[in-house]
């Protein structure tokens, strides 16, 4: 399955060979979570007894939360068409009363989703063109003078509305632009899911968008959505179920090798930190760890008895200007394999490989 979303450092491509390290193991936690691309690629013949993911961004955290509780509600604030001024002024409410509406909510409630700021965030991040996306940076700022007033700061150059123009080059943009093939008999969402009527078959209108959103909550219905700082997720009250634990490692890139503003966390080495608890707990037999980065970040560090697997990571739109993957940096993409994981295709893991 796919995430209704497109996400910098996503590992959708690699999530075939973290499944065959890890296996199918009791309890899976992912720190990191993102688009839970490695997650939503899990095999279907997996157990998935116990899975737990985590993000220090709320409206990320919120939109898995919403989607899980209510994937119509939130499919009915995301089935909208692209529109410029729309986008601003959805933008200008998210980052600000958006904002605060999830920071009251998720310190007060572990339970916490508000689905019409799921549904406007995952429809505008659709349309958005390169970073920032509800980072709070940029022209979407609040007037302190005037606080019941928001607008943007149009004082620089370059700045306004046009700064952050809607996508509207391919047919199809906006939250559909993400949907799976929808046109086939038998290719519809409906595949991995109870018969749902007749639900996304056909062209992906309002109705085709809440099977496919119902789709992905029906898959993540017993996985916990946590929100918060990531060390919550590995201390050993979170990774003491099961004989076997999976945790998946992809922490944001070390501050001087990636582009700016594209983490919530303006913790720029905490990439660092990762690796030092990964290495502390990579002889523990039950833990089966996979550490995700740049070869400039983690190689030096890294034992011979980690295994490692070499990869390129796909092209961006925001490549030419700095917003995405970075041309030198991508072709240094790497998974740090610990030595508890299995070895059911030793091919892949001894050598070298990229797409």
């Amino acid at each position: 399955m796919k995430a209704p979303f497109p996400w910098f450092g996503g590992k959708r491509r690699v999530a075939p060979w973290v499944w065959d390290a890890f296996g199918d193991v009791d309890n899976y936690v992912e720190p990191f979570a993102g688009s839970l691309a490695v997650l939503l690629e899990r095999p279907a013949h997996h157990d998935a007894r116990a899975e737990t993911v985590n993000d220090a961004d709320s409206y990320l955290a919120n939109f898995w939360r919403a989607l899980i509780a209510e994937p119509e509600a939130v499919a009915a604030y995301a089935d909208y068409p692209v529109n410029e001024t729309d986008l601003f002024a959805r933008h200008l409410w998210l980052v600000n009363t958006g904002r605060q509406i999830l920071l009251a909510g998720m310190e007060a409630d572990p339970d916490f989703y508000d689905p019409k700021i799921a549904g406007w965030w995952v429809w505008g991040i659709n349309a958005w063109i390169g970073s920032g996306w509800c980072s709070g940076t940029g022209p979407w700022q609040h007037d302190p003078d005037e606080p019941n007033r928001q607008r943007p700061h149009l004082g620089n150059a370059g700045q306004g509305v046009n700064r952050k123009l809607p996508h509207l080059g391919n047919a199809g943009q906006g939250v559909n632009r993400k949907l799976p093939h929808l046109g086939d008999a038998g290719r519809g969402v409906n595949r991995k899911l109870p018969h749902l009527g007749d639900a996304g078959r056909g062209e992906p209108t309002g109705e085709a968008i809440r099977a496919y959103m119902g789709q992905l909550a029906w898959r993540l219905r017993r996985v916990r959505v946590v929100c918060g700082d990531w060390t919550r997720v590995v201390t050993m009250g979170a990774l003491n179920y099961g004989d076997t634990v999976g945790v998946f490692l992809d922490p944001p890139y070390l501050g001087e090798v990636r582009t700016e503003n594209l983490y919530v966390t303006d913790d720029h080495d905490i990439a660092n930190d990762v690796r030092t608890w990964a290495l502390e707990h990579g002889n523990d037999r039950r833990l089966r760890i996979i550490l995700a980065g740049y070869e400039d970040e983690h190689e030096a560090h890294m034992p011979a008895s980690w295994r490692r697997i070499s990869y390129s990571a796909n092209k961006s739109y925001g490549s030419a200007n700095g917003g995405g993957v970075n041309e030198t940096n991508r072709h240094k993409e790497r998974l740090w394999v610990s030595p508890s994981c299995l070895r059911s295709t030793p091919t892949l893991f001894d050598e070298a490989v990229s797409w």
